[in-house]
């Protein structure tokens, strides 16, 4: 079972993340549950999962545009992004823009290939959930200061380390 951290802290997810399946469709949400669902179902049925008994989150692939959820930004307590693979960065800039141009302020939440070794940059760029791939689970310790200062500016330090240096 994937783990689930959210603010440093191992917990229990209380969101099940519906997925398409293989011939496109979404299967059933059950209602009163908190939900999350692909942006493409959320655009094509907003007024159902506003209607929905529990809580509705939406999750972005990395080729999505987060200006597509325009006014709805308010309305959703949770937004997921899917790394499709370890190596695929672009939910990065997702979450900075979501962070610091649409100044979206719930739940900002890492899914699909997330390692431990990537919290700290996550964090850096304005997530603060996160969930462990199967098999990758944290050992301990604290993954969020895994190192003591960073060079670049990010949404959490935004001035670089050569403007904060003391002389």
């Amino acid at each position: 079972m994937p783990q689930y951290i959210k603010d440093g802290r191992v917990g229990e997810d209380g969101w099940l993340q519906l997925r398409l399946d293989e011939q496109g469709r979404l299967p059933a949400a059950p209602i009163g549950r908190d939900v999350i669902v692909p942006l493409a179902c959320w655009l094509a049925e907003t007024d159902r999962w506003l209607a929905h008994g529990g809580r509705v989150g939406v999750c972005l692939a990395p080729e999505d545009d987060p200006a597509l959820l325009g006014t709805h930004l308010a309305d959703l307590v949770l937004i997921a992004i899917d790394f499709p693979a370890f190596t695929d960065g672009r939910g990065y800039s997702l979450a900075r823009l979501l962070r610091e141009r649409y100044d979206y302020a719930g739940e900002l939440r890492a899914v699909g290939d997330v390692w431990p070794d990537l919290i700290r940059p996550l964090w850096q760029v304005g997530f603060d959930a996160f969930v462990i791939k199967d098999g990758k689970a944290l050992d301990g310790g604290d993954c969020y200061n895994t190192f003591s200062d960073s060079y670049q500016m990010t949404y959490r330090q935004p001035i670089p380390l050569f403007r904060r240096r003391v002389t």
